[in-house]
């Protein structure tokens, strides 16, 4: 162990640290692979069977794509219900009535960008199904009742943050989620020279304004 001492402290440990795969009833019969969307290589392996691919994020939507492209039988399934709407709302059904960036600021959702994978769906070649109740060998049941076999899924679920787990006995800079407790623009400033880098929810332009703000105010105090 060792430790260190310093006058100034910047969490830079950002919005997505810890891969987080949610706790399906089951999911330890399934027989089949069962991975974190950051632990996937490719669809090689996977050619001719049939993969699950849970979320509809810009990780989930590209690996979908990806084993739909190389002849892999590929469905997603949402999250909720209200991803499962997205599909339509963002997929060109509907246009959206707030913006992507919006959407960031006010619920922490990144924008998916589309490489393709919106025309395969609509094509059918990517199957989309309501969220997942629970998991029995390889069977998935669905919100629905239906009930699908799958050689691998892949949880597209996005992250946790741990900041706050390590980060002990503070009381005025992050929330029991991880996030700033003090809303934008004066989340990146905590007390006794404790500051937070990129948990502004607001992607690369957050970054940049919490650092730029740090590092005018560091230097304000040495030159003191």
């Amino acid at each position: 162990m060792e430790e260190y001492f310093c006058k100034f402290l910047v969490v830079a440990t950002g919005e997505a640290s810890y891969p987080f795969i949610p706790d399906v009833p089951g999911l330890a019969s399934f027989t089949g692979d069962a991975f974190h969307s950051t632990q996937y290589k490719n669809a090689e392996k996977y050619r001719g069977k049939n993969v699950l691919v849970v979320g509809c994020g810009n990780s989930g939507m590209e690996i979908a794509l990806d084993l739909a492209n190389n002849v892999v039988d590929t469905i997603m399934v949402m999250l909720s219900k209200l991803m499962y709407g997205d599909i339509s709302k963002y997929y060109g059904v509907k246009r959206p009535e707030e913006g992507p960036f919006a959407c960031k600021i006010k619920y922490g959702k990144y924008p998916v960008f589309d490489l393709g994978t919106y025309r395969k769906i609509k094509s059918g070649e990517i199957q989309v199904l309501p969220a997942m109740k629970s998991i029995r060998g390889n069977d998935v049941v669905l919100e629905n009742g239906k009930i699908h076999q799958f050689d691998g899924i892949v949880f597209a679920t996005g992250f946790k943050r741990t900041t706050h787990n390590w980060l002990q006995g503070d009381d005025y800079l992050l929330n029991e989620d991880g996030l700033p407790k003090q809303e934008f623009p004066q989340h990146w400033k905590g007390k006794n020279g404790l500051y937070c880098v990129g948990l502004s929810r607001r992607g690369l332009y957050g970054i940049a304004f919490d650092a730029q703000n740090i590092a005018t105010h560091i230097n304000s105090l040495l030159s003191e």
